[in-house]
């Protein structure tokens, strides 16, 4: 609540911290800490502890940054750590850079790409591609010297694999 009895909005030139769980929510709509947490572990397994000493921010509408430390809430500057995860709309997305970061942590929805499917992924190509895993946002990975290296984030529906890796990151791989 403000100061008037109002109710608290979101203000998209700070940064807010997100709320422990969604009983500590002041800003309709904000995620929790908690949900962030499980949608992690049950989108993808990355189990919550991996974001132990990690700090989540919102800023804008539901752009989520992570950041490895702590700071006085709210914070006002351009940026802080790095975006994390898009909500406040149907389908929560994890980034790019979150997938490469945290995503070789995945144990489900993590798609193992070919060379040439890789190859194509990161050039933001979209490509048939057979599935037998659940609809929507995937891990798209490749093998490098034998690990499983994340390549970013793609949108798995109708048999098709939409790479929607930013056209600022999109490169040619060998």
């Amino acid at each position: 609540m403000t100061e008037d009895g109002g109710e608290r909005t979101n203000d998209g030139q700070q940064f807010d911290r997100l709320p422990a769980t969604p009983a500590d929510r002041e800003v309709p709509g904000r995620a929790s800490r908690a949900e962030v947490l499980d949608w992690w572990d049950d989108r993808f397994g990355v189990p919550a502890g991996t974001f132990d000493g990690h700090s989540f921010w919102e800023k804008g509408a539901g752009k989520i940054w992570i950041f490895a430390g702590d700071v006085a809430d709210p914070t006002r500057v351009e940026g802080l750590g790095m975006t994390f995860l898009r909500t406040r709309q149907e389908h929560w997305k994890p980034t790019t850079v979150a997938a490469q970061r945290f995503g070789g942590l995945a144990t489900r929805n993590v798609v193992d790409l070919s060379p040439e499917e890789a190859r194509r992924f990161a050039a933001g190509e979209d490509q048939e591609l057979a599935w037998d895993g659940d609809w929507g946002y995937l891990i798209a990975t490749r093998e490098i010297a034998g690990e499983r290296a994340p390549l970013g984030v793609g949108l798995y529906l109708h048999g098709e694999l939409r790479s929607v890796v930013p056209k600022g990151t999109q490169e040619d791989l060998p």
